[in-house]
């Protein structure tokens, strides 16, 4: 199965938490992904809105999550993915749990955002299929790394 990780003798299913941060309330992109993720076999955790990025990295640790996935409409995006990142790196994670994003990004800012540290940024017109895509890839890079 091309969604799940191999941790010791099994494998389990990619785990991701699906965020919407800070006062973008347009969600329905964010609940078709988190459909689509769950479909292809994953565990979804969602959130909810107007999440601050202390609180999605919080639930992420809680959750034991293997990657965080933020839909960003808002035009916030180069302020809260290095503010995610700053924070999964301040508690010895950012290695470990793989930080995606989708929604309305300048293609200069997609380069900025990924030479910062996000694994990878899928536009709006991206098809559930590339979003799966996406994060199996991210995923599956972050497990070769340790």
């Amino acid at each position: 199965m091309g969604d799940a990780i191999a941790t010791g003798r099994r494998a389990r299913p990619i785990r991701i938490l699906v965020a919407k941060v800070g006062l973008d309330g347009h969600d329905r992109g964010v609940k078709i992904v988190a459909r689509a993720l769950r479909d292809a076999g994953m565990e979804v955790i969602y959130t909810g809105l107007h999440r601050t990025p202390l609180e999605v990295v919080k639930v992420a640790l809680q959750e034991d999550v293997d990657a965080i996935g933020v839909s960003i409409l808002s035009g916030a995006h180069m302020t809260v993915f290095p503010k995610l990142l700053d924070l999964l790196r301040a508690e010895g994670l950012a290695d470990e749990i793989a930080l995606l994003g989708g929604g309305v990004i300048p293609d200069e800012d997609v380069v900025a955002l990924k030479r910062l540290g996000v694994a990878d940024l899928v536009g709006q017109d991206a098809t559930p299929d590339e979003v799966v895509a996406a994060v199996q890839t991210a995923v599956a890079a972050r497990r070769t790394v340790r």
